[in-house]
């Protein structure tokens, strides 16, 4: 059974930065990509950012890119999404997700979601 542990959230003042950890377990082989998605009050869900497994390619939000860096770390099963000089704007709760293939944007082609971790960033 594949799950999927997010970590690394908080309260933060606007400008701060914040890495969020996606521990993945029983990844079966053929999941290519993760992804960070985020749920901000009243919004729906949106995806951030995107990474195949290998590491070779990336996608960003255009809000989040430039100041947002996507990682994977296969030895340790770990997808990690580094976000700097954080604004309110980016206040929700974020998840991660599996999909068994790169470049999925939404949500129905990710397989298995976190629980979502807590970023709020104060003005």
């Amino acid at each position: 059974q594949v799950q999927l542990v997010e970590s690394g959230g908080g309260l933060v003042q606007a400008g701060a930065s914040l890495r969020l950890s996606c521990e993945v377990s029983g990844r079966p082989f053929n999941f290519d990509a993760m992804a960070w998605f985020r749920r901000a009050p009243g919004y729906e869900r949106e995806l951030v950012a995107a990474i195949e497994w290998s590491g070779w390619r990336t996608w960003y939000k255009g809000s989040v890119k430039g100041r947002s860096t996507i990682t994977t770390d296969n030895a340790k099963n770990t997808g990690l999404l580094e976000m700097d000089s954080l604004k309110p704007d980016d206040t929700a709760v974020y998840y991660c997700a599996e999909a068994n293939f790169y470049g999925a944007t939404v949500e129905t082609a990710y397989l298995v979601w976190g629980q979502g971790t807590q970023v709020t960033v104060s003005s």
